[in-house]
Parts: structure tokens; sequence; C-alpha cells
């Protein structure tokens, strides 16, 4: 009975043990490491960028603030855009004169004939869905005129509210028969989304009109016919190391003539050559046959921009080759010189000294001190022999000449398949530089694609993740949606980018902007109308990556493996050098709240008071939008941390950024 007993009280110490040992080993399975003493890669400055393409009236009607739409009259149907206006009894009649105006390169001119001794006659513009007027606000006119022999007319100005009421006005005179620039500033009492501008003229005469504009005194910078000061600012913050421009498909065109041509987009704004933009019947569900390109954003343009924000310009140039998923057509290989010329001119255009031919169109333009590019796209998403065939006979003429300047190569458009396969085999033996990489795909897609770099060859190109973004129905669709279900998936992927940054070197959702009544595509970083915009749950994710990005990556594991899916938990963690802090990215996809033990290694104490940033919504189909932009919108808070071992807790479907001193 003793012995019996004694055996039994054995087992039971035995079993207490056992569980006392399963629940300790259990508790260090919990237990997120990280090790701030080992550095796995660099993180380059140009790691999360912004992709800006011209879709959606992205530049004319958004980032670039001209009001009027169509103000050259270079549009298939000359007068859209406009309205005929006789008012208290003025007459006349308005032609449009194929010949040159005010210049050759805007061949198209208004003719009027003016019979208005009372009343007044001249048309009126609609602007981009409406022309956006706040109150007090000024607008400065301008237009190139030039009157007739005989008789006199002069112009009135009118603003008017979406609800007919006169909201400015000012008059210009004064017209000489030379083609002139008459400028004057209008004052809005009122604020209007949806106004419009009248340009009537009085008298009785004939006069010529051209290059009709009109800007908010209130630009970026405050710059004269310049950009947009809201959306240039929500670029602004999110500090971004590049600026990818002008797209995108916009580079290519349908076929090789209507392509994108950087040399009709600098010098002055009345010599730029406008063309039709390729999104305005691309797709037969948002079909908008108003959208054209003025190029008033223009290289120039982006390069200043880039600066001004402090990003690496990235321009992408045609390299030969029309849309595949349109014409296809191909410059053949024995006549790329031409387009080969067009990169080599836009490196000098960029960097050469003001007394270089190119150099000098920069500098006269006010900026002679060069832009300093270090970054080129030749093509934008080709695939097969026929771009493989072309990048070659780029890479040959410009790695002699511009050995400095690294190229960006395509891909293709998926981010699989055979010509994936086939571009990459052929790209890394020609020892390309960064290869471009695109993925639009469901939310599900970025989850489990978060170790999609992990076993990529780390001697071989870099990857250049140039265009992603979750689709929250399928793409193309005109359904999708903004949704924190889409923003959580790219928070989760992102971690896997900043985790092989020895591998990916730069990285950028697309697209950028949409009006919200103009737009073709969605889903979309930034929403807009003519006045206000908004981020969406989309952007704050790149934003928080981007401001908490770091310098060099750290290993961060559970059960010394990667965090991408346990738990559904993903993670990643840097150092910043600049500020001496640990920076932990963690996001809990899953519905339940998670509170994870943390252990940092390699620090000798970790004391203090951590910063977090946590983007969250209990409801994955959460948007932000005009009237409610902050909807799903990063919290700050701080916590203490007294020991090298510490608790956070990770709220449910959430994205928490966390910085401590080390």
């Amino acid at each position: 009975m003793v012995k019996t007993q004694l055996l039994v009280f054995i087992a039971f110490l035995t079993a207490l043990v056992l569980l006392a040992g399963s629940k300790v080993s259990a508790q260090a399975g919990n237990v997120i490491t990280v090790k701030a003493n080992q550095v796995k890669a660099s993180i380059k400055p140009t790691m999360y960028g912004i992709f800006f393409e011209d879709i959606n009236f992205g530049a004319d009607g958004g980032l670039y603030a001209e009001l009027i739409k169509n103000r050259s009259f270079e549009f298939y149907n000359p007068l859209m855009g406009w309205t005929e206006v006789a008012q208290n009894g003025g007459k006349g009649k308005i032609f449009f004169v194929n010949v040159g105006g005010k210049s050759p390169k805007n061949t198209r001119h208004a003719h009027i004939t003016v019979d208005a001794a009372i009343g007044a006659f001249g048309f009126a513009n609609e602007g981009y869905r409406g022309i956006g007027v706040k109150q007090n606000g000024k607008y400065d006119f301008s237009l190139f005129a030039r009157k007739g022999k005989e008789g006199n007319v002069t112009c009135k100005l009118e603003l008017i509210s979406s609800k007919g009421e006169k909201l400015g006005e000012a008059t210009l005179g004064g017209f000489t028969d030379e083609w002139s620039k008459y400028a004057t500033t209008l004052t809005s009492s009122g604020t209007d989304e949806k106004a419009h501008l009248n340009v009537l003229f009085t008298g009785k005469g004939i006069i010529d009109i051209d290059m009709l504009s009109l800007f908010p005194a209130d630009t970026w910078k405050n710059r004269k016919n310049g950009l947009r000061s809201d959306l240039v600012q929500k670029l602004a913050d999110l500090k971004p190391g590049f600026l990818r421009f002008p797209g995108g498909c916009i580079v290519e065109g349908h076929e090789l003539e209507s392509r994108y041509q950087w040399k009709y987009t600098v010098g002055p704004v009345e010599n730029r050559t406008p063309a039709i933009n390729r999104w305005n019947t691309e797709f037969k569900h948002r079909v908008t046959a108003d959208y054209y390109q003025s190029f008033g954003l223009g290289f120039f343009e982006y390069f200043q921009l880039a600066e001004d924000i402090g990003a690496e310009p990235l321009p992408i140039l045609n390299c030969g080759m029309a849309c595949q998923f349109n014409s296809g057509e191909v410059a053949p290989l024995d006549q790329l010189d031409p387009y080969i010329k067009d990169a080599v001119d836009l490196i000098e255009f960029a960097n050469g000294p003001a007394t270089s031919t190119w150099g000098k169109v920069r500098a006269d333009m006010g900026h002679p001190e060069p832009f300093k590019l270090k970054l080129l796209g030749v093509g934008n998403e080709q695939w097969d022999t026929q771009y493989i065939e072309r990048y070659k006979e780029f890479a040959k003429v410009l790695k002699q000449k511009y050995p400095d300047v690294q190229l960006i190569s395509a891909a293709g458009p998926a981010p699989d398949g055979a010509t994936f396969e086939y571009a990459w085999k052929e790209l890394k033996a020609l020892n390309a530089d960064i290869i471009d990489e695109h993925y639009y795909a469901n939310p599900e897609w970025f989850l489990k694609n978060a170790k999609r770099y992990d076993n990529y060859d780390r001697q071989g190109p870099k990857v250049f993740a140039g265009e992603y973004a979750a689709q929250s129905v399928r793409t193309t669709s005109p359904e999708n949606k903004n949704t924190w279900g889409c923003a959580i998936a790219e928070a989760a992927f992102m971690t896997g980018l900043e985790r092989n940054a020895d591998v990916v070197s730069m990285a950028s959702y697309a697209p950028l902007f949409a009006h919200v009544e103009g737009w073709q595509w969605t889903p979309d970083l930034i929403w807009f109308d003519n006045l206000r915009s908004y981020g969406t749950p989309n952007y704050y994710v790149q934003k928080m990556y981007s401001n908490n990005k770091g310098t060099v990556v750290v290993p961060v594991s559970l059960n010394d493996q990667v965090i991408a899916g346990t738990d559904s938990l993903y993670a990643t963690g840097s150092i910043d050098r600049s500020t001496n802090e640990l920076i932990l990215k963690l996001v809990n996809t899953s519905g339940k709240a998670q509170n994870r033990s943390i252990a940092v290694d390699g620090v000798k104490s970790l004391k203090g008071r951590a910063r977090l940033t946590v983007l969250q919504s209990n409801n994955l189909d959460a948007l932000n939008t005009l009237d409610s932009p902050a909807a799903v919108s990063p919290v700050e808070k701080e916590m203490a941390i007294n020991n090298r071992k510490f608790s956070i807790p990770l709220a449910p479907y959430s994205f928490t950024v966390m910085r401590i001193k080390i």
C-alpha cells in the first residue's frame, strides 16, 4: 500500500513538472524575438516612394492647378468645355482658326466677332467637373489676344456660382493688333465646388484669343501656374524616397504616335503640344471623352516636384513599344535611335550643365543647377522578346554614356507566369540594375505572398515593386473600393518588402490620385474633388511605412521563424541609426486582440516611453470619404518600457508601428 501510494505521488509530481514545463515552453514559443544587434540588410532611402500617372484626372483637373479645361481649344471639338453666352442683347460669332495662334504648337485659336454695343457676348468654361473657388480666394486669369484693325472690344470676366450668383468679376482691355499676354486677378466672394467662368466681350470688333488660363493664387510654394497645394502636401507628408512619373501605361500610348514624348512637355507652357489622354476611352464603363493632357504639368515640373518633396526623380520613357494590351505596335530595331536619343537627351536635360543644349532648356525654365538624376526607367511593363531586344539597345548606349544612372527594366504586367520568368532570366543575364514587378490582386494574394522575396537571389538584380494594390472585387472592376481589408493586407505584405530590403530597393502603390467624378480606375491612394481631398486607409499604411522605414533591417522572429502569417501576425523590424531607435511594425490580421510578449536581444537596456502609431478598424469594409476623411486614420499613443522584455497589445485588425530609443 505504501509503495503504491509512493508511486502515485511520484507520478503526480512528474505530471506537475511536465505541465509546468509545457507551460514554460508554450510561453517561450509565444515570445517575439528581436535581434537588434544583427543587421540583416540596409534600407535604401528610396525604399518607399510615389508612383504618379496621369489617370483619373490626376494631372489636369487634379495636381496641376489650372481651372480652365481646353484652354487652347485643342480638343477634337474646340468648344468642348465651353458654351456660347450672349447677355442682354449682345451678339457675335465664334470661329476656330487652325493656322497657329500664339504658338505654332497650339495650332488653333478662337476668332470672335463681337457685336455688343449693349450687353455682352462670349463663352463660359465649365472647368473640370466644375471650378472650385474659395471665399476670399484670389484667382489669376490670363490670355493671349490680338484685336482686329477696326473696332474695339473689352473683356469682361465673371465667376458664377452653381446657383447662378456672381462671385467675382474683372475686366481686361487695351488689346493691340499683335499677339500679347494680358492678365488680371479675380477675388471670389464665396465658396463653391462647381462654379464656372464667363469670358465675355463688350463693344464691336474682332478679337483673336488663345491660351486662356485661371489659377488659384494659393498654389504649392505660391508658384505662378503651379500645383494644387493640398494634394502636394499629402505627397510631402509621405516623405517619399522617389517620385516615378509620368506613368504607367500613359508612357506607351495606344500606338507609338500617341506615346508620351517628354520634349513636348518642357519650355513655355504656351509652346507645349497638348495630346489626347489614353485613358479617355480605355474603359467602356468610364468613358471620358474630355480627358486630354495640356502638359502644363511636364517633365520640368515633375523634376521640380521631386526636389520639393525630397524624392529621387524616376522618369519612365517609351522604349519603342506601344501598349501591348492595345495595338502592340513596335518600332523596328534599326529605327530605335530617336527613342534612345530621347533618353540620352533627358539625362542631359536633368543633369547637364546650363551650357549644354538640353541643360540650357532647363536653366531657361528657372533651374540652372542639375536635378541630379540617378534612376531612369526603360519602358513601362512590357514583356517578351520584343522588350528584351529593345532594352538591350537602350542599355548598350546608356550604360556606356551614363554608367552612374541606374536603369529600371520591366518584368511585364503579372507577378508570375511564363513571360515573367522569361524576363527575369534574360534581364538577370544582362546584369540589369533593377527589375520592376507589378501586382494587382485580391487581399488574400497579398497575405499569402508576404514571404515572396525571402528566397530571391541576393546577388541578382534588385526589385522595384513598382505598381501594387489589393483589389476588393477584381482587377479593373469599377466596384473596387479602398477598404481597410485591402489596406491591412498591403500592410502585411509590406513587412516582407522591408524584411527583404537587400532585394527590394523600391516600392510604390498605384495609382496615386483620383477625382471623385472623373476617375477611370479604382482603387487609388488619394481621392479629391475640386476643393477637398483625403487619404485612404491605404495612404496611411504607406505613410506609416515611409515615415518609419529606418536605416537597417534587424531580424524579428517567432520560434526562429519569420513572422508572416503565424497566428495571423506579420512583423518586421529596423533600426534608425540617425535617431538610435528600434522600429517594430506589427500587423494583426485577425479579428481578435492579441497581447504579444517581445524580447529584444543585443541591447544593453531598453527603457523609456515607446511611441506607438496604430491604424485600426473592426470593420474590414471601412472606407474614408470626403465627408469622413479620418474614419480609418492613425492614432498616436505612448507606453512605458522598463525592460528588454515587454508586452504590447495588438488590437483586432490593426497595424502598429512602435519606436523606442535603444
